[in-house]
């Protein structure tokens, strides 16, 4: 986008725009009022007035990102089965490590933003917005299927938390040497996963080990 339409912008819209840029550049980054306003071109209580704390920016762009790399489309599709849009919108999640090459680097990217440095406060605000975020978006796609009635009522946040390990260790996968071929034994491991969550009636087996 050219300074022209930037500046054609609202002063909401401006700061959502160089938020997401800034996060583009380092995923780690908490979204420093500052730094935010200085790109945006807009003053620090112009910022505060649209979102008058840090979490509630960071919040929204990581809102704005998912929405672009992981729709809630498929998951409305009712002429597809439940658990092919479950596990479609799984999929979609999964697609932004890629596969070889850039799986590795987004691997080596999340180790170098968030295992390697020292683990700050800031570091540790910047990577809790992002699971956050994520696991809002599969605890929604999980109520639309409750909502539908093909899940049954239950804990939605500790299935979300169950799909996204799962998610992240087929992420993980990705990045590393496989013996077979690396889609197939991956869409074995997420429809286990879905169908497990499926029929589940009520939300998954407590941490004490009671149903």
């Amino acid at each position: 986008m050219d300074e022209t339409q930037r500046r054609r912008l609202g002063s909401r819209d401006r700061v959502l725009l160089a938020a997401m840029e800034l996060f583009g550049q380092d995923p780690g980054t908490r979204l420093s009022v500052r730094a935010v306003a200085a790109r945006a071109g807009v003053s620090t209580g112009s910022l505060r007035h649209h979102f008058p704390t840090q979490r509630a920016l960071q919040d929204e762009v990581l809102t704005r990102v998912y929405d672009l790399v992981a729709p809630d489309d498929a998951i409305h599709d009712t002429a597809v089965p439940a658990r092919d849009r479950l596990a479609a919108c799984l999929r979609e999640v999964l697609n932004r490590t890629g596969v070889g090459e850039q799986a590795r680097r987004a691997l080596r990217t999340a180790i170098d933003t968030f295992v390697a440095p020292e683990p700050t406060e800031e570091l540790r605000t910047a990577y809790l917005a992002i699971e956050r975020e994520v696991r809002r978006r599969v605890e929604y796609w999980l109520t639309t299927l409750v909502d539908e009635g093909a899940l049954a009522p239950g804990d939605n946040a500790r299935r979300a938390r169950f799909l996204m390990t799962v998610v992240d260790g087929l992420g993980m996968e990705r990045a590393l040497p496989a013996a077979d071929p690396i889609l197939r034994t991956e869409t074995e491991t997420l429809y286990l996963a879905v169908d497990a969550v499926l029929g589940d009636p009520g939300g998954g087996t407590r941490g004490d080990g009671r149903s």
